[in-house]
């Protein structure tokens, strides 16, 4: 009653309920249109100056980073029109044209980012492929003229088959608007059927769990390197631990910047990959001498000859060593989107030609040694280093070092964009993302980073060095490889090339299963881990996509038909005082004509939330980097708006600002009454009323009828949504407080049997009468 009689005495001395109050000593006037803005002024009690220095729109349309872009891109238009203005010259520049004008164009600084991002995995195997080859062999004693023909063979067919024809000519040719990897790859076919979920699911996992222990693996070996110097031997000697320090510390500094952007830290490492390449090539040539006659590994017999062959003393398990020189290959198709299909194209040639002389110059240097009792007994024998003169071996160990560095770079990439198609397959929570270059295929996770971090140091202190955790390495990336394989087939099945499909699941198939085979020799030697770090990734896949399937199952929407004539009766409801002048839902749902249910039963839970105006905000992210763009449906009403924000990848997702702005725009169109307000507020605008944000979240009801599978599933969902961050902080919204509200998932549920009343048995009292408990 108190609060009716308080909207009474505001109608009665001529305010309307939704006016401010008064200063005392204020006559009674009915204000004006014209003059509410200088009233408010002169009501307000705001402190005269700024203290909480809360965002505001500018007047500005643009940033002096979007001015910026806007003149590369003019700039860019300007060159494209010139050359379309000048005819090509003859088939060649005819062929150049089409180049540039098709996905699959080609620039020179892209080029470099691409050498930089993508190839740093590959370009380490050179490092220790050769040496694992001549460990299993026994040493250099054991290793004659067959078997390192054999190897090489192997080798060049194993790079040859699974890099150039499966990666760069097939895969790379099935993107996704750009995206490449597992998870765009099964987007593409997933409507083939429910079953290709599982392979994506494995293969997506194997290579996030493949992400932590290349940083681990690469950086620790490049850094043993260090050991080989002469003038750092004694120190390391000394002090056992220094390289793990050291590689903790270079972990620590490549996980630090990787909000820069991929495309900045590429541009530094693409010149140093370059100069690594062209040194990788130059000492092969340089080792090969006037021996020629190792090209003759080049044909395919000599290969599946050693195989198969008595004097080849670790059988089939061979492959696992080949294996070696084909890590990095899935890095090109999954980090495809962050430098383009055609820069890749460009490249590739230059890396493979690199990575053949190597591997067939240390090959040639094997032959010229293996009878040089000097080297038999060396530990741990390492081609790659030996084959150099001496005063060339410095150089070598500092760029290992650096190409160490590089592909944990190329795996990290590839982590955050498969984390990103993830999220948006809805098998993994929604994380906050950021584009830090100016193309949205560059992206940086700020979770994912420091969770790949802390594994990759984690790992790093399990297994010690470099000779322990290649135990574990490369067995889950054969798991990618294989699933990949699958997807890739279907696509190409459905495409309407069967027979082409077929020879391409067999023949690739049989290569790489012979890999996993060869790769799980190493289970109990350290692949164990990896398999258990696949497992944990891909059961909060699976989690998660269950749990979503049982939340959408019971997602409902309201027509307008059905939630305005309660909500019309509430906002007219004067005994209900006010919960907040407006009251914004935060949705993921886009469509502007409905509205969830869960935001119609948050408003009528247990205290009516009577509000001025009811909003439903939805914010979608947009493919162009500077998109600022918003619609509002008003259902005929003027107190609920549901709006929606079209937000370009570079644009901040500063819900609060933006609504303000839309708020300020509704008031002036009126179709949103105003709202002056005369006390203090965080975001300091006095003419919006009080602002209340709130986040539904969902929680599954004891006697909900569900079966163990779904209801675990949820449990789970709900407890790594916690771990993974709030949208409240995505959206900006920690300053306004904002309510996190928890309603009952709403799956059927069973009756609960009835309570029986019990009777309380009499007891005897003073003074002889009985009394009923």
């Amino acid at each position: 009653m108190a609060d009716e009689r308080h909207e009474l005495a505001a109608q009665d001395d001529g305010r309307g309920a939704d006016e401010p109050p008064r200063l005392s000593g204020e006559k009674a006037a009915k204000p004006t249109a014209a003059s509410r803005k200088g009233r408010l002024t002169k009501e307000s009690i705001l402190p005269p100056e700024s203290f909480t220095k809360a965002p505001k729109i500018s007047a500005k349309s643009r940033t002096r980073e979007e001015e910026n872009e806007l003149k590369r891109v003019r700039r860019e238009a300007q060159r494209a029109a010139q050359r379309r203005r000048t005819p090509p010259k003859g088939p060649l520049g005819r062929w150049w044209r089409r180049v540039q004008s098709s996905p699959d164009r080609i620039s020179l600084g892209m080029c470099i980012v691409a050498l930089g991002v993508v190839y740093g995995d590959i370009g380490t195997s050179p490092l220790y492929t050769m040496q694992a080859f001549v460990a299993g062999q026994g040493g250099m004693a054991s290793v004659d003229r067959a078997a390192v023909l054999g190897m090489l063979s192997l080798v060049f067919w194993s790079i040859t088959l699974i890099t150039t024809v499966k990666y760069v000519l097939v895969a790379m040719r099935i993107d996704n608007k750009g995206e490449g990897g597992i998870f765009a790859l099964y987007t593409l076919v997933r409507h083939y059927g429910k079953w290709l979920a599982i392979p994506a699911m494995v293969g997506g996992a194997a290579f996030l769990a493949d992400s932590v222990l290349t940083p681990a693996v690469s950086i620790s070996s490049a850094v043993e390197g260090l050991k080989t110097i002469p003038v750092l031997t004694p120190i390391f000697r000394e002090n056992g631990n220094l390289t793990m320090v050291i590689t903790f510390v270079i972990i620590l500094i490549l996980f630090a910047v990787q909000s820069r952007g991929t495309e900045r830290i590429g541009k530094v490492f693409g010149s140093v990959v370059m100069v690594w390449f062209a040194f990788l090539a130059l000492i092969g040539i340089y080792c090969i001498g006037n021996d020629w006659s190792i090209f003759e590994a080049l044909n395919p017999v000599y290969g599946i000859r050693f195989l198969f062959s008595p004097q080849n003393p670790v059988g089939l398990t061979i492959m696992g060593t080949v294996f070696l020189s084909t890590t990095g290959a899935e890095a090109l198709y999954s980090d495809m989107g962050h430098v383009g299909r055609g820069n890749i194209y460009a490249t590739w040639p230059f890396i493979n030609v690199a990575l053949v002389f190597n591997y067939f110059g240390q090959g040639a240097w094997i032959l010229r040694n293996s009878d040089n009792k000097a080297l038999q007994g060396v530990d741990g024998l390492n081609p790659f280093f030996q084959m150099m003169p001496t005063t060339v071996r410095y150089v070598a160990v500092l760029l290992s070092v650096t190409a160490g560095v590089i592909a944990s770079q190329a795996l990290i990439t590839g982590a955050f964009t498969m984390v990103s198609e993830a999220t948006g397959l809805n098998w993994m929570p929604h994380l906050q993302v950021r584009y830090p270059a100016r193309t949205r295929g560059q992206l940086y996770i700020p979770t994912i980073n420091w969770v790949l971090c802390a594994a990759t140091l984690t790992v790093l202190a399990i297994f010690k060095d470099s000779e322990h955790i290649s135990a574990a390495y490369g067995l889950a990336l054969t798991v990618t490889m294989i699933t990949t394989t699958v997807l890739l087939a279907d696509y190409i099945w459905h495409d309407g090339k069967r027979a082409l499909s077929l020879l391409f699941a067999l023949v690739f198939l049989a290569i790489q299963i012979l890999f996993f085979m060869a790769s799980m020799a190493k289970f109990m030697h350290g692949g164990w881990f990896t398999m258990l770090l696949t497992a944990a990734i891909l059961y909060i896949m699976y989690t998660w996509d269950v749990g979503t399937k049982v939340e959408r199952s019971q997602r409902r929407h309201m027509t307008a038909k059905e939630c305005l004539p309660a909500l019309e009766m509430l906002h007219n409801d004067f005994r209900v005082p006010y919960y907040a002048d407006n009251l914004v839902y935060l949705t993921s749902d886009a469509e502007m004509r409905r509205l969830d249910t869960d935001i119609f039963f948050s408003i009528f839970a247990n205290r009516p939330k009577r509000a001025r105006a009811w909003w439903a905000v939805s914010v979608q992210t947009t493919d162009a980097p500077y998109t600022r763009k918003y619609s509002v449906e008003n259902f005929g009403t003027n107190y609920l708006f549901r709006v929606r924000m079209r937000l370009g990848f570079k644009v901040d997702q500063n819900v609060a600002t933006y609504l303000h702005q839309i708020m300020h725009e509704l008031i002036d169109s009126g179709e949103l009454p105003k709202q002056p307000s005369i006390y203090p507020k965080v975001d300091e605008d006095p003419q919006i009323g009080t602002v209340t944000y709130v986040l539904v979240h969902k929680a599954l009801m004891p006697e909900s009828k569900i079966d163990s599978r779904g209801a675990f599933s949820l449990k789970v969902k709900y407890a790594i949504r916690k771990v993974a961050g709030s949208p409240i902080k995505w959206f900006g919204l920690a300053p306004y407080n904002p309510i996190v509200e928890v309603q009952p998932l709403f799956v059927s549920t069973r009756a609960v049997p009835k309570l029986t009343r019990v009777v309380l048995p009499s007891r005897k009292i003073k003074g002889g009468k009985h009394h009923k408990g």
